[in-house]
Formats: structure tokens, sequence, C-alpha cells
């Protein structure tokens, strides 16, 4: 259903309707007044009945239905030409929107324990940008001994090239001592796709090549070039939970490194959700001492804001 601002429905009631005097003012009134709710589909529905019952009227119930519709267009344009100089000129701390996460752990792999899990999410839609910025925690003290200890920061722009296609640029900073770094820094850059941008479905693909420098906890470190292929993938399966697929393969030469998260996302009451997930880091060649697979199952609070 589609509503408009009042100037449109008064502008719609004020537009010149010629050779009209033939339409009964019972009928007018009738038309006018479903004109000034702003409802189009009202005002659609009160045209047809207005149609069907005064057949002798039909060619100026549709000049009143063509004036109706080129004011809606003109009102629909303004409209987005507001839209996007308030893009334009928003300022930097504008046209944010994101999520906060905060919940529990139980890890397998490097590390068997459970811990809080904590994660932040923003991103900016401008044009022909796009920001995105996230972060993570998962942080596990037993006995004063830490036990689980794994950060990641990153941040994406994206430069909208087409409606689907657009170029894309990473930095990332990762930090896991169990898995045997102490940090690992990630650039990447290449083009994306939004496959999907249904309501109900989005999936978004990119690829590219990548660098990686790895600073190992034993002490010394390395640089390997290599390529990053990534998906996002949200599927809503009723209008409260919303199924989410994330994926990330960073291949090189040393230890190439896959990431899988699926999670199920129930919405609990306003802004707040409910995300059960399951995360699975795989590395082909992890630093002595170290497995190749490490899970993390998380439940968290989310807030949309």
């Amino acid at each position: 259903m589609r509503r408009f601002a009042p100037a449109l429905a008064l502008s719609a009631l004020a537009l010149p309707a010629p050779a009209l005097a033939d339409l009964p003012a019972p009928v007018r009134a009738m038309i006018d007044a479903a004109i000034e709710t702003g409802d189009e589909d009202t005002v659609r529905t009160v045209i047809d009945l207005a149609r069907t019952t005064n057949p002798g009227e039909a060619a100026e119930i549709d000049a009143i239905l063509a004036a109706y519709e080129t004011d809606l267009a003109a009102a629909a344009e303004a409209e987005a030409a507001a839209e996007q100089e308030r893009i334009r000129t928003a300022g930097l701390f504008d046209n944010w929107s994101g999520k906060g996460e905060l919940g529990a752990f139980r890890s397998t792999g490097n590390a068997s324990n459970t811990g809080i899990t904590a994660g932040l999410s923003l991103v900016r839609e401008g044009i022909d940008w796009r920001h995105k910025l996230s972060g993570r925690a998962d942080y596990q003290e037993t006995e004063g001994v830490v036990t689980r200890e794994q950060f990641l920061a990153a941040y994406e722009p994206n430069w909208k090239i087409t409606d689907g296609l657009y170029a894309y640029g990473l930095a990332q900073y990762e930090r896991d001592r169990f898995q045997g770094f102490s940090a690992r820094y990630s650039v990447s850059g290449g083009l994306g796709y939004d496959v999907l941008t249904g309501e109900e479905m989005t999936l978004s693909v990119k690829a590219g090549p990548a660098w990686r420098r790895t600073e190992f906890v034993g002490g010394g470190s390395r640089s390997d070039l290599a390529g990053l292929a990534a998906l996002d993938f949200d599927w809503q399966l009723l209008d409260t939970v919303t199924f989410t697929q994330d994926a990330s393969a960073f291949v090189q030469s040393g230890s190439s490194t896959f990431i899988s998260d699926s999670g199920l996302v129930a919405k609990v009451a306003g802004d707040f959700s409910l995300r059960l997930s399951y995360t699975v880091e795989h590395d082909t060649d992890p630093p002595a001492g170290a497995v190749n697979t490490d899970t993390l199952s998380r439940v968290t609070i989310i807030y949309d804001f």
C-alpha cells in the first residue's frame, strides 16, 4: 500500500479537469475524497468503481486518473531527488546502520572451553559507495589463565559500478594466540556481485587477489600472496526467522584458511533478536602445535540500530 504526502493529495485536487461537467457531483466528491487520503490503492479502487457505475463518463474518469498518475510520478521523482540530496550532503557520522551482539560461545579444536563473545557491524549506504565496518571478540579466562583470546576487525569499502556489480577493498586484522599467531593482516581488492536482492533472499559474492602477513606466537613472520573468495547469503524462512550463511576462503601457497559461519536469527521483541550460529575455521598448514580445525558455537542477543 503506497501513501504520499498531503501535498500530493492537495495538488491532485487542484488539477484542472476539462470536460468533467457530465460527471455527477457525488461521484467527483468521492474521487476527490479518495485522493485526499493519499492512499494509491484506495484511489484506484474508487476510480474503478466510478468507471463501472458511470460507463458514460469513462473518458472523464480516465482523465482524472491520468492527471493523478502524472502527479504521482512527479511526487515520486521529487522524493527520490530529495533522498539523493540528503545522502550526498550527509555528514561523516550520518546514514550508518548496524547491529551489536553479546552472548556466549563454546569452542572445540585448539581450545575447548566456554566464554563470552561480542560483535559489532556497521554499514553506511551512499549513492556510489557503501562502507562496512565489523569487529568481533571471543574471550575466556579460567582461574586467572586466558584460555581463549580471538579478535577480528575489518573494513570494507564498496564502489557501486552498476546496480549489482561493485568493486571492493578489504583490510582485516586477526589475533588468535591459540591458533599460533599473534597477528594476521589481510588486504584484498576485487569485484563483487549482488546475485539475489529480493525481500526474502539475498546473495552476494566477491573474489579477488589478496596479500596476508602472519606474525607467529613463537617468533618470526610470513607474507604470502593469496586469492580471496567469499559469499554472504540470507534467507528469510519465516516473518521472524532468518537463515544466514557466510563463507570465505583465503587460498595461498602456505596455510590457506577456509571459514564457514551458519546461523539462525529469530526476532524476539522490537529491535532485539536471538542468534544461534556455528562456525568452522580450517587452516591447511597451521603453526606447530596447533590443530587444523576450530569450531565455535555461539548464542547471542542482537540489537539492531
